[in-house]
């Protein structure tokens, strides 16, 4: 993905989850409310949400991408 120049709040990224939730695997799902909420970065926030831009026009491969880089992310953040 490039890299985009706007910083995202996380407010921004709770309404780009809210609009792709229908598409997105049942474990992200569960996972992301309380990953948002862990006190994220700037980079982090920025991360999150263009791995959920425009999912749902996303092929099944570059879902399954997004999914493993979104899955990465959040369990790295888990672990600080």
């Amino acid at each position: 993905m490039s890299e985009c120049k706007i910083n995202h709040s996380t407010e921004d990224v709770r309404k780009k989850f809210e609009t792709q939730i229908d598409f997105l695997p049942s474990n992200i799902k569960e996972a992301f409310p309380t990953f948002l909420e862990s006190g994220l970065n700037q980079e982090s926030l920025n991360a999150a949400f263009h791995f959920l831009k425009k999912y749902d026009l996303s092929t099944n491969e570059e879902k399954s991408r997004r999914d493993t880089e979104l899955w990465k992310l959040m369990s790295n953040n888990s672990e600080k």
